[in-house]
């Protein structure tokens, strides 16, 4: 019998309606911001309905963008895109294929090597900063995608994801792939890849922000204004004083940094809850 209990549902969903609004707040603030012109952003005095310059602030933010950030929101927004998917795919491809090995293949050190991935883990790009930017400064890679993608590709969460859930797949299901002659590359085809699916599509949602918010690395290697990523444009829209800042602009690049994660989220909104929480695989 389900016990009915209102006055504690009710305080449920205040509690959930609170956070609700408090995350969602800001994120409302910068859609109204964007509507508005910077005088009466600047005043203080904005109201809490849209006005009427929507248009103009976001034809003037994606075709040429505001005075500070030298570039239009939409080369900012494409270099995001491709950082953002080069990282989430090449993660995917390096973390897919490392798990593949350590844990069906044999051969020395298999488990130090599979340890030695885990524990860096432990050491974030902050830490390996300066190695890291010199031997991408010394290969030319300054102001290219490849240096942007690169060096962020290995995942040892992927790595993590992707062995736990191979070490769950029945042994019979390579025993019968080796009675039908196939090779490794064809049980990694045919068998491990469709099965991965839901795991892969999890992975790419959290690699693919990842890689769009990512701040520290881009602005190291990137000085030419072409090659900014649309984090670091923002950055550079505010400034310390508010006569320079042009509210509207910095408020509508935040709007349009938004809209590609979260429509990665909504596309793939099921595989990704699937594949972290289904354990029967």
């Amino acid at each position: 019998m389900v016990e009915n209990r209102p006055y504690r549902d009710l305080m449920a969903y205040l509690v959930l309606l609170m956070g609700v609004v408090i995350v969602a707040f800001p994120v409302y603030l910068a859609v109204l911001g964007s509507t508005f012109d910077a005088a009466t952003i600047s005043n203080g005095n904005m109201p809490l309905l849209p006005g009427d310059q929507a248009g103009i602030n976001y034809s003037q933010a994606l075709l040429s963008g505001g005075r500070l950030a030298r570039e239009p929101v939409s080369m900012m927004m494409l270099n995001s895109f491709i950082m953002a998917m080069g990282i989430a795919i090449g993660k995917i491809l390096i973390s897919i294929l490392s798990a593949f090995a350590v844990v069906y293949f044999s051969f020395p050190f298999r488990k130090t090597a599979f340890w030695i991935i885990f524990i860096t883990l432990m050491l974030p790009v902050e830490v390996r900063i300066y190695p890291t930017y010199k031997i991408v400064a010394d290969l030319g890679l300054l102001d290219t995608y490849a240096g942007l993608i690169l060096p962020l590709i290995a995942s040892a969460t992927g790595t993590l994801l992707f062995r736990q859930f191979f070490m769950t797949i029945p042994d019979e299901l390579l025993e019968a792939s080796k009675i039908d002659g196939a090779g490794p590359f064809r049980f990694f085809k045919d068998t491990l890849l469709p099965l991965s699916i839901t795991t892969i599509a999890a992975l790419f949602v959290i690699q693919f922000i990842y890689g769009w918010n990512q701040y520290l690395w881009p602005l190291l290697i990137t000085t030419k204004s072409s090659m900014q990523t649309i984090v670091i444009g923002i950055k550079k829209m505010i400034t310390t004083q508010d006569a320079l800042t042009e509210w509207q602009i910095a408020m509508t690049t935040a709007v349009l940094a938004m809209i590609p994660p979260v429509l990665v989220v909504i596309f793939m909104q099921r595989l990704f809850v699937k594949g972290l929480v289904e354990t029967e695989k």
